[in-house]
């Protein structure tokens, strides 16, 4: 196998490099990330400069763009062979709930999966996982990994990704199948005036998780109350974003509300 990995923590982060090396007994491994953290970017792609990706050493690249640039790129013309699996991570926090609409992790696997080859967005949590520095911090994360794609990915449709999610715990629970949960709304911004007295801001933290079970899928767990427990959260998504359950209903009000202007 032919497997590509990427991230946005940047391409000398800790979890990316204990990645790819977990994933060496599997095939070639290569790796394409951005020179520096990236985090927030979702699937952004910078089109108003050019992007020099630049080799760091043997199957190792640096770009100076966007996670989904780097996967754009390796996909689309910087090598002569074609990859099998992008693999996006492991990302220093986890990406649950809402978070995947910033995720530049999950943002580099949909990117992967726009060329119709199987990815995943891999993302360790837990209240530390921030400071860690080295790739053994993220050793037992990469071997389940590992193991999960040395099984055989179970498959999914097109447009389709799984969002992993691991506890940053000593021993594993197991894995389940899981929902994407949401959080509260975002905490308010902080206001601050810089040395230079020009007022500043700060992004407010996520909000809290909603435990929200989802009707028909009571036996199924959130994505939060199951890394929570202290198993691997995996879950499908999607990138077709319309909601089908409303689609029909919003056709029938806007008909019935252009017959009575007629």
């Amino acid at each position: 196998m032919n497997i590509l990995v990427s991230n946005d923590d940047g391409v000398f982060a800790p979890g990316i490099q204990a990645l790819a090396q977990a994933l060496k007994p599997l095939g070639r491994v290569v790796i394409v990330a951005p020179e520096s953290e990236r985090s927030g970017f979702s699937s952004a792609l910078t089109l108003d400069r050019p992007l020099r990706p630049i080799q760091i050493s043997p199957d190792v690249w640096a770009v100076n763009g966007t996670p989904a640039d780097c996967v754009y790129l390796a996909m689309n013309g910087l090598f002569d062979f074609e990859f099998d699996l992008v693999v996006s991570g492991i990302n220093s926090g986890a990406n649950l709930g809402d978070d995947i609409l910033y995720s530049g992790t999950v943002g580099a696997a949909f990117e992967g999966r726009l060329t119709k080859h199987p990815a995943i967005a891999v993302s360790l949590s837990g209240p530390n996982v921030r400071g860690y520095q080295q790739p053994q911090d993220y050793q037992l994360a990469a071997e389940w990994v590992h193991d999960f794609i040395a099984r055989g990915l179970p498959v999914l449709p097109e447009r389709h990704i799984f969002n992993i999610n691991i506890p940053d715990v000593t021993e594993l629970q197991g894995e389940k199948v899981t929902y994407q949960s949401r959080r509260r709304q975002s905490k308010p911004v902080t206001s601050h005036v810089d040395p230079r007295g020009r007022q500043v801001f700060w992004i407010g933290l996520s909000g809290e998780a909603v435990a929200e079970p989802k009707p028909g899928f009571s036996e199924i767990d959130s994505d939060f109350s199951a890394v929570a427990n202290g198993y691997v959260s995996i879950t499908p998504i999607q990138m077709d974003a319309t909601n089908y359950e409303s689609l029909r209903n919003l056709q029938t009000q806007l008909e019935e509300n252009a017959s009575l202007v007629l």
